[in-house]
């Protein structure tokens, strides 16, 4: 998900310092809500909170964990005060990293646990001076982050819906994910805002983003209501850039389902990437509003309330379910809009920057051995390649297969999680293809295919001798297009090397290697 700063189509990855936490997935309890209540001021950084937490038990336990980090040696992080179920206070402690709760639970059973807890957020809650000077706090919880300032299970598989419910100086506007369901003006020049989110999340898309904002409501889009959240100071030229949810909303409702959420926020913010897909509340570097590259930035994170957001990976390791499919479909929406020329002119693009990553890091596109420092998978690997792969599925299986298939999967995995072989399932199901050595090939292998292709032409026999070899001890399978002199021509390349003899009637002018830029592949011609 989600580092983004856009320059034209390619995705530069900056990378700041952040604690890494090596989390795993909590097997004891599945959360089934979060009712977070947060009380903010300007006189100091630090946060108030309770969180009542609703959860199912899933096996016998004498105790369990929630995320939440401790207050460090310089005097970040939370600290819990009490833990209760009801007015039972429960006997609690804490590590550098969790809170366990020392209350057992049985499969099946459900309770509610309400944490109070305070302190100076480390890390996914920025609380700073925007660009113009002005105080605001955003969530910024990606990859799992969000246990520095909200008690949860910080893992994408454990998703539950979630209420905000945010105390802070009345001069600012707060937006989060989900409804508006109140705003009650209290002594001392307070405010509370209320939202609720009744559509399951992981809590790397659950966010809260209080600043002094302008609000505009340009419309709906096939029934789904779009809100922009603009600094004051850009009100103008943020209302018109993030105008563009229009245009791009009607395009994936078509093309992959209903709409998940609420609303479609676009939020003006302080995250630290170009882009964060926090659900219907997506949040925007400063400076996209005067981007060029806005309407492309847009679509990939509005890409992802459908993949990321709604279908979500089961593990970090999955994470091209997320980022390559959201790129894929950026590519797919300006195709639509602006032609094929610019979906050929991004796949390019994007094979050079797989091509030139390869040399830095030879990994499989899922990636078994990133165990903690999960940015690390922000990369070309899981958004250019994934995005790739779903260009050649689409070229092989066709256009109708496709998309017939990313709607099933959208549709069978919405509100759920899902991994590489749920989705190539759902692909085998819709195109009756085998295509289990396709996802094998190009997710799970390093590297891509290179080809040496040399060529000469025998005028006595009116015959083009071709061959295509591959470079390198892995051979891959794929097919290739190559035109001669204006003739698309066809070859399934499998083997080491390829020997055609083409009739050709006089010698051609010239070979040109996949014309309609449908292979991830480096090549020369000799």
């Amino acid at each position: 998900m989600a580092m983004r700063v856009l320059t034209l189509m390619l995705f530069t990855l900056l990378i700041p310092f952040y604690t890494v936490f090596a989390q795993s997935y909590n097997a004891a309890i599945d959360v089934q809500h979060y009712d977070f209540s947060l009380d903010l001021t300007d006189s100091n950084n630090i946060i108030h909170g309770q969180a009542a937490i609703t959860l199912q038990f899933k096996e016998n336990t004498p105790d369990f964990t929630i995320d939440l980090a401790r207050r460090n040696e310089e005097g970040k992080g939370m600290t819990v005060i009490t833990v209760k179920e009801g007015n039972k206070p429960l006997h609690f402690t804490q590590n550098n990293q969790q809170l366990i709760i020392h209350t057992p639970g049985a499969p099946g059973q459900q309770h509610t646990y309400t944490i109070r807890y305070e302190g100076i957020p480390a890390d996914g809650l920025i609380i700073s001076a925007n660009k113009f000077g002005h105080r605001g706090f955003f969530g910024d919880n990606w990859p799992n982050r969000a246990h520095n300032w909200l008690p949860c299970v910080d893992h994408p598989s454990d998703k539950a819906s979630v209420s905000f419910n945010i105390t802070a100086p009345d001069h600012y506007t707060v937006v989060a994910n989900g409804s508006l369901k109140a705003e009650q003006q209290l002594p001392g020049h307070r405010k509370l805002t209320q939202w609720v989110e009744s559509e399951p999340l992981s809590p790397k898309v659950m966010v809260i983003g209080v600043a002094e904002f302008a609000v505009d409501h340009p419309g709906d889009a096939m029934g789904v209501p779009v809100w922009n959240y603009v600094y004051k100071e850009n009100k103008d030229l943020g209302f018109k850039s993030y105008s563009y949810a229009l245009d791009i909303l009607p395009f994936y409702i078509t093309h992959i389902g209903p709409y998940p959420f609420e609303k479609c926020g676009n939020v003006q913010s302080k995250t630290r990437f170009g882009g964060l897909e926090n659900a219907s509340a997506i949040f925007y570097y400063e400076n996209s509003v005067s981007s060029p590259g806005v309407e492309s930035l847009m679509a990939h994170e509005i890409a992802h309330q459908w993949f990321g957001d709604a279908a979500t990976e089961t593990q970090w390791r999955y994470l091209w379910l997320s980022e390559g499919f959201a790129t894929y479909m950026t590519l797919c929406y300006l195709e639509n809009k602006y032609g094929v020329d610019t979906l050929k002119s991004s796949l390019r693009a994007d094979r050079q920057k797989v091509i030139a990553y390869e040399k830095q890091r030879f990994t499989a596109v899922v990636d078994t051995t990133i165990k903690d420092d999960y940015m690390k998978l922000l990369n070309p690997n899981s958004y250019e390649k994934g995005g790739w792969v779903l260009h050649m599925l689409r070229r092989a299986i066709g256009d109708e297969a496709f998309w017939k298939g990313i709607s099933t999967y959208y549709a069978t995995y919405r509100n759920k999680n899902a991994s590489s072989a749920d989705f190539e399932k759902i692909m085998e199901s819709v195109s009756g293809k085998d295509l289990h050595a396709f996802f094998d090939q190009w997710l799970n292998t390093p590297g891509h295919p290179k080809l040496t292709i040399s060529y000469k032409y025998d005028p006595d026999k009116k015959t083009l001798l071709i061959d295509f070899t591959q470079q390198g001890d892995h051979l891959f399978t794929f097919p290739l297009e190559y035109s001669l002199d204006g003739s698309l021509q066809h070859v399934d390349i499998h083997d080491k090397t390829t020997h055609l003899e083409l009739p050709f009637p006089e010698k051609p002018a010239g070979l040109v290697v996949d014309p309609g830029v449908n292979t991830l592949m480096d090549y020369e011609i000799k």
